[in-house]
């Protein structure tokens, strides 16, 4: 299961991704049981 957040419509998702991505703003920004994926490239 997946949830999908705009982080353009709540500052509060975006500033819990920029958390999440060290301040990256790359999308999307997947985080599964602890581990933080960036991209669709996976870095």
């Amino acid at each position: 299961m997946f949830e999908y957040i705009n982080v353009k419509k709540n500052p509060a998702d975006l500033e819990r991704m920029l958390e999440y991505s060290a301040g990256r703003r790359a999308v999307p920004v997947i985080v599964e049981d602890g581990k933080v994926t960036i991209g669709f490239g996976g870095t």
